[in-house]
């Protein structure tokens, strides 16, 4: 019995586990399925890179339309240890919806045929040094008739190498992220 009760409060601290990494703002502990060929993404797994864009989805049935973002995080590979790590943008693609099928594992996948407002960019080749590499998902919910707002497109061209995720949410007129993920790499 008091071993159930142990194991209920680990199954009950899983669940509530933050989606993103520590420290990354903003946080979001609800989870997005990212599945890369026939790799599913866990939390903080380490991942090989992929020219690929994955498959995302939800385990509840998505009944909206949704922007999907995924960043890349890493520290000065010459010296980790200096400053904070530098965030670059890889890809926003809006108009995600369901797509009527299920994985094996039960997600609800999303498609998009959108290709914006930043294309899909391939994770980064081998880097020298070899070096920590961080990437993570977003997931918000798309505003009925949304239309990027001028400030927030601004960030999107200019922005790729110190990419500020609070403003650019801001400036776009989402709410909270409703699931995220992300994955290391190292290379």
């Amino acid at each position: 019995m008091k071993f159930s009760g142990i194991y209920a409060l680990a199954v009950l601290a899983g669940l509530s586990a933050a989606q993103t990494p520590d420290g990354f703002e903003p946080q979001v502990t609800p989870h997005l399925d990212v599945i890369f060929g026939s790799k599913e993404v866990t939390p903080g797994m380490s991942l090989t890179k992929s020219a690929r864009a994955p498959t995302i989805g939800l385990k509840a049935q998505p009944n909206g339309t949704y922007v999907w973002m995924m960043i890349g995080r890493s520290t000065n590979p010459f010296n980790p240890k200096q400053g904070k790590p530098a965030t670059y943008l890889h890809t926003v693609l809006r108009d995600f919806k369901a797509s009527g099928q299920k994985t094996d594992s039960g997600v609800y996948t999303l498609t998009t045929r959108a290709t914006g407002p930043v294309a899909w960019r391939r994770l980064l080749r081998r880097r020298i040094p070899p070096h920590p590499h961080r990437y993570t998902h977003l997931l918000w919910e798309q505003p009925e008739n949304w239309v990027i707002p001028q400030a927030a497109q601004t960030q999107l061209q200019t922005g790729k190498t110190a990419f500020n995720v609070p403003a650019f949410q801001k400036a776009a007129g989402l709410s909270a992220p409703i699931a995220g993920n992300y994955f290391n790499q190292t290379g």
